[in-house]
This record gives structure tokens, C-alpha cells and sequence, in this order.
């Protein structure tokens, strides 16, 4: 998860990633950085493919340590995987994917809000 600035407000982004073609299976974006975020996006990947049986990875949030959160991975039967707690190089594609999103979306192309 990141968050975004966006016409002076703050969004989160939350994302999942297959690390097997590079493909960002599932997103949501919220204005609270919050556990609902969290799942909806889960949510959202399950129904536009099956991820029975997969690892997913993430850090050590707390939207990723809590009881509705591993409650769905259960029912999903998905497998968590979690990073150590304080070290960035276990999660370095996520973070790269959202260091590269902001990159090309928001410094070389500055959204303006346009007055009428």
C-alpha cells in the first residue's frame, strides 16, 4: 500500500501484484488507509481470477495482521507470506511498482485542477 497526493488530498493506493508476469491482478483506491482497503482489493482480485491455493506477500501493517484479513485468506485458501519486520528489501517489488507508478504519473505528469 502508498499513498498518492492528489489535488491537495491524500489518497492510498492498494495493489497486488503477480510476480510471475509483472501484472497487477487487483487495486482500490481509498481516501483512508484503513483495513476495508485492504480487502476490498483482495475482493476484487478473487472475483476477476481464481487465487486459491496462492502466496500472497505483504508487510507487516496493520491491515495485514489482523484477524479480517486472515480470516479471508483462509476462506480464499490463499497463504500468507510477510516481510521481517523493518526490512524494506523483502517487499522491494511492491515498492518498486509504486516508486515507478508515482514517477510516471505524478512528476512527469502533474495533475492540475482545472477551473471553469
Amino acid at each position: 500500500m502508498t499513498y498518492l497526493m492528489f489535488n491537495g488530498q491524500k489518497l492510498y493506493l492498494s495493489a497486488i501484484k503477480d510476480l510471475y508476469n509483472n501484472e497487477i491482478v487487483a487495486y482500490h483506491v481509498s481516501r483512508r488507509n484503513d483495513l476495508k482497503l485492504v480487502l476490498d482489493t483482495l475482493k476484487k482480485a478473487r472475483k476477476r481470477q481464481n487465487i486459491s491455493g496462492i502466496l500472497l506477500h505483504s508487510d507487516q501493517g496493520f491491515q495485514y495482521t489482523s484477524r479480517q484479513y486472515h480470516n479471508l485468506l483462509k476462506r480464499y485458501d490463499i497463504r500468507a507470506s510477510m516481510s521481517q519486520k523493518g526490512n524494506c528489501w523483502d517487499d522491494a517489488c511492491m515498492e518498486n511498482f509504486f516508486s515507478h507508478f508515482k514517477t510516471e504519473c505524478f512528476i512527469f505528469t502533474p495533475f492540475i485542477r482545472q477551473s471553469k
